[in-house]
């Protein structure tokens, strides 16, 4: 008889075990009924808190005093069940103290039916007072769930059962199982994941492409191997925190999709698997699907394995095995227990893939091709080409003012050129995160706001300098002042967008190379101007010695202008190459991306 009644006590706990989510403020009434916090841990096994009554037996409309007691606590949920069916709704209701620590709850439509917290402050005591309905059954079992911290805590504690006077003695037809020895056990690897074997008997996803995670440090790799009905998944890669993996129909996270993550706390590694609504964090699910768990830490590696089945027919949220879906890795970090939200974009494979058909070798990428292209764009048009045409309009009218291209001379066509080049690379860069995104993005922070500010001066120099009054007409000298106010303008707020957009996760260059490669090329366009602009000054110092000799004044300004050439061509020629250098860099971090 002790085997069925074992059997009955593990069902019941199934039925009931409804998740709590951990709310500081103790407001859980929408789960009153599974009292078992989503903390993605193994509650404890041994209960350290006691419920203690003031009374054993009771009759309807009395009042019992209950005190939950021991050692400090952040958060309980307490409530009273019938103890011939403790997997009931909860029975009678409570008042309390007035205690500002305190407050109640109301399960199944009954007010004060349940008590909870309402901050999370430690305490060591609580009392409060349960009230005998006029309906109460003959006997009455008081359980507890207790959160020390978020990954320590302790599901259903039994408390005393106290009985009506007149009641037949009480005898248990059911045990209160802990959930952790529902739990399949987890061992630890021997031997680091190699990748013998991807592409011919494995399924491997790696970063960098063919890396060894037995030979490299900071390769991040994730295989699938079948074996009949089954598959057997191993995951490696440097983390303190957490690696997670997921399956999806899109390229989106979210709607549902199937997440495996391997969580590292308190020198162990907690494999578990869960589902992605949205941006949200993920919901932790029953590990119940998992089996031959393992896990290894070495060196600032995180390695796990399990093995599930390829079909789980009945099983709530996760996806078949013999389906092609795109699949997510990602890392983050994690703390007590909690996970968050990854730095970094998510490496995603460039097409859907059937990890249990012919096995394959492939890679991915953290950045969509579209936002690779838009950051590549916005780099060579507010780097490169903008930058070269402000230095050759400010400082090469004289050096170019004679030869002559289309009909103009031959500096005003490169300025030309070039700006309307950078105009036009703005343009096509601006749509691409829209249509990446399918509209505005509401998480990128300030970035689009920026950007729409340098597409706006974009559009309109080229509108404005299509306008612009002829050399002698008194409008001119406004005219330079707006065409300069603006062009400088534009040039200042996209250095600030680049900054902020190299931050964001779908472009997330590396830290901290990527803020002094953007410091140096301002500090080398910067100092590129200064340099020029000594030299017009000493030039003009020139003249105007050259005039105090009575020397014509345009013929002393063409020698001296004519001294310059040569050094200003130089100059120019440095500049772009280090321009170039600097972009380089950037557009070779996208392409790793």
């Amino acid at each position: 008889m002790a085997v069925p009644g074992f059997t009955l006590g593990i069902s019941i706990l199934l039925l009931y075990t409804s998740p709590v989510a951990n709310y500081p403020n103790g407001k859980v009434a929408q789960s009153c009924h599974g009292m078992v916090p989503e903390h993605g841990h193994s509650p404890q096994s041994y209960p350290v808190h006691r419920l203690a009554v003031s009374r054993m037996t009771f009759r309807p409309g009395d009042q019992i005093k209950v005190t939950l007691s021991g050692r400090p606590f952040k958060g309980f949920l307490l409530e009273a069940r019938d103890a011939e069916d403790v997997s009931g709704p909860p029975v009678g209701s409570f008042t309390w103290n007035g205690s500002q620590e305190i407050q109640l709850l109301n399960c199944k439509d009954v007010e004060g039916s349940a008590v909870s917290h309402t901050n999370p402050s430690k305490k060591t005591e609580i009392e409060v007072y349960w009230n005998a309905p006029s309906s109460a059954s003959n006997h009455i079992q008081f359980l507890v769930t207790v959160v020390e911290k978020y990954k320590i805590y302790w599901v259903k504690i039994p408390g005393p059962v106290i009985s009506q006077p007149d009641a037949p003695p009480f005898t248990p037809t059911t045990t209160i199982v802990p959930l952790s020895t529902l739990l399949p056990p987890v061992s630890h690897l021997t031997k680091p994941f190699n990748a013998s074997g991807c592409g011919n008997k494995k399924f491997c996803i790696r970063s960098p492409l063919n890396c060894d995670p037995e030979q490299e440090h900071a390769c991040v790799f994730l295989s699938f191997t079948r074996d009949g009905h089954s598959v057997m998944v191993e995951m490696s890669g440097p983390s303190n925190g957490y690696l997670s993996f997921a399956f999806s129909h899109d390229r989106w996270m979210g709607d549902d999709d199937d997440a495996y993550l391997c969580i590292h706390e308190d020198q162990t590694v907690v494999i578990q698997p869960s589902h992605l609504t949205g941006r949200s964090p993920p919901v932790m699910d029953p590990r119940g699907p998992l089996e031959d768990m393992a896990w290894r830490l070495a060196d600032g590696i995180m390695q796990c394995s399990f093995r599930r089945n390829i079909t789980l027919p009945g099983v709530k949220n996760r996806f078949d095995l013999n389906t092609s879906y795109y699949i997510f890795l990602a890392d983050g970090a994690a703390n007590d227990g909690r996970i968050y939200k990854h730095t970094q974009h998510p490496l995603i494979t460039y097409e859907k893939y059937d990890v249990t058909g012919d096995p394959k070798n492939v890679g991915g990428s953290h950045s969509s091709l579209l936002l690779k292209a838009h950051g590549a764009l916005m780099f060579v048009a507010w780097m490169t080409t903008v930058s070269t045409g402000v230095l050759i309009a400010r400082f090469f009218r004289s050096v170019w003012s004679k030869a002559f291209f289309l009909g103009e001379a031959a500096w005003f066509q490169v300025h030309r050129m070039l700006m309307f080049t950078t105009s036009a690379l703005t343009c096509v860069a601006f749509v691409m995160p829209f249509v990446y995104r399918g509209g505005w993005s509401w998480h990128a922070g300030y970035h689009p706001y920026l950007g729409c500010i340098v597409m706006t001066i974009a559009v309109l120099q080229p509108f404005l300098a299509a306008f612009r009054p002829p050399i002698h007409d008194p409008r001119r000298q406004m005219f330079n002042w707006t065409h300069w106010s603006m062009g400088t303008a534009a040039r200042i707020i996209a250095v600030a967008a680049m900054f902020l957009g190299m931050d964001l996760p779908g472009l997330n260059l590396p830290y901290p190379r990527k803020t002094y490669a953007m410091i140096g090329f301002v500090a080398w366009h910067v100092g590129t101007e200064i340099i020029l602009e000594i030299h017009a000054y000493r030039l003009s110092r020139k003249v105007e010695i050259l005039d105090d000799v009575r020397i014509q004044i345009l013929q002393s300004f063409t020698t001296a202008e004519a001294e310059g050439h040569a050094f200003k061509k130089a100059v120019l020629a440095i500049y772009v190459c280090g321009n170039v250098t600097f972009l380089i860099i950037f557009l070779s971090a996208i392409n790793h991306l």
